[in-house]
């Protein structure tokens, strides 16, 4: 009898295992682009391969899966990463390398390595998906001249009132260079100078007694329908659910726009990477990819994904003019350069905590 129930333990302990490791724990941002990811990706995934997929929210960094790489109990098995970040764990070592030649073709058959605009994903990622930090106000707001510049958004003058803007320095230092007058292909190179971060931190200072700082995604646009500020930097597709699905009086200032990519990562060390990769495959596709755009307005990074927008799953309007990509909203658009970022982060969030003192 003994052994007979020490072959059940030790059976039970073998299928839980096999049960845990076709668990997948899939990290990413929460709220309306969660919703988005599990709409389109999470739940064709499930049932096209059978595993479960289990996710959690985080505010980004890599501190959490520096700490569980180090400590050898890895738990994250793939997160929806901003490519600044997946830069730095890829040259620290924290992620698991993703060759692009695994990646999934294009529909024509053109492989992923030519179908990712150049710089747009790091080594170690795959997915990828284009947002954008742009301006927002509350059209009830305006009854008179309205804002349509982000030059307008520093303008305390022609346009009073308290500016909503995300505690931390990345856009905001781009926005205040290309507000105070600086070209869209010299603001990184304005901003590799002493010089220039004290620009752009004089051009914040103009407003700094009027500004809301806020940290969550969902905080903007509440922000505006609260009549907290009058206008605000807001991810845009936090904003376009709040004008499609919540019928808010908000309107988007493109001009300015700073667009970010983020892809699809694997810290090193998890055990399940055999379905971490598989999941990253699957998310990969162009029309993954664009499936993402039919909840939300953000665009796919792969050529090919863009050319298959279509429309909103849940309202019917057509996405296109809603993306960031767009030629109408890139007439004046920066592309964050994730290099920077990723050689800066640290020395900006100091200079940047000393500025909000101050």
């Amino acid at each position: 009898m003994r052994n007979i129930s020490l072959l059940s333990s030790l059976l039970l302990a073998a299928f839980s295992a096999t049960a845990a490791a076709q668990t997948l724990t899939l990290v990413s941002w929460g709220g309306s682009y969660g919703r988005s990811v599990e709409r389109a990706w999470v739940e064709p995934f499930i049932e096209e391969t059978g595993i479960e997929v289990q996710i959690e929210d985080y505010n980004g960094g890599l501190a959490q899966i520096r700490a569980q790489v180090e400590s050898g109990n890895v738990f994250w098995d793939v997160v929806d990463m901003p490519t600044p970040d997946a830069v730095r764990g890829c040259d620290e070592g924290l992620l698991e390398f993703v060759p692009v030649e695994e990646l999934p073709p294009a529909p024509d058959g053109t492989p992923a390595a030519e179908d990712y605009p150049p710089g747009s994903r790091s080594d170690c990622a795959g997915g990828g998906i284009a947002s954008a930090t742009i301006v927002a106000y509350n059209d009830e707001l305006f009854p008179g001249a309205k804002p349509s510049t982000l030059e307008d958004y520093f303008d305390l003058d022609k346009f009073p009132g308290r500016r909503g803007m995300r505690r931390v320095p990345v856009v905001n230092l781009e926005f205040a260079l290309i507000a105070d007058g600086v070209p869209l292909d010299d603001v990184y190179r304005t901003l590799g100078t002493d010089e220039g971060i004290a620009r752009a931190f004089a051009k914040l200072d103009t407003i700094k007694d009027q500004i809301v700082f806020w940290e969550a995604g969902a905080q903007p646009p509440q922000m505006l329908a609260d009549q907290e500020v009058v206008m605000t930097t807001a991810y845009n597709g936090r904003v376009f659910n709040a004008q499609i699905l919540e019928n808010q009086p908000f309107t988007i200032i493109w001009d300015g726009q700073v667009q970010e990519a983020s892809g699809l990562v694997i810290p090193l060390g998890t055990p399940r990477l055999d379905i971490a990769r598989q999941f990253i495959e699957f998310a990969s596709s162009a029309q993954s990819l664009a499936a993402i755009s039919k909840y939300i307005s953000y665009s796919p990074t792969r050529y090919s994904g863009n050319a298959l927008v279509s429309t909103h799953e849940d309202t019917g309007i057509e996405m296109a003019p809603h993306m960031p990509a767009a030629e109408q909203n890139m007439r004046r658009a920066l592309h964050s350069d994730w290099v920077w970022w990723a050689d800066n982060r640290d020395e900006m969030n100091e200079r940047f905590a000393v500025w909000l003192t101050r």
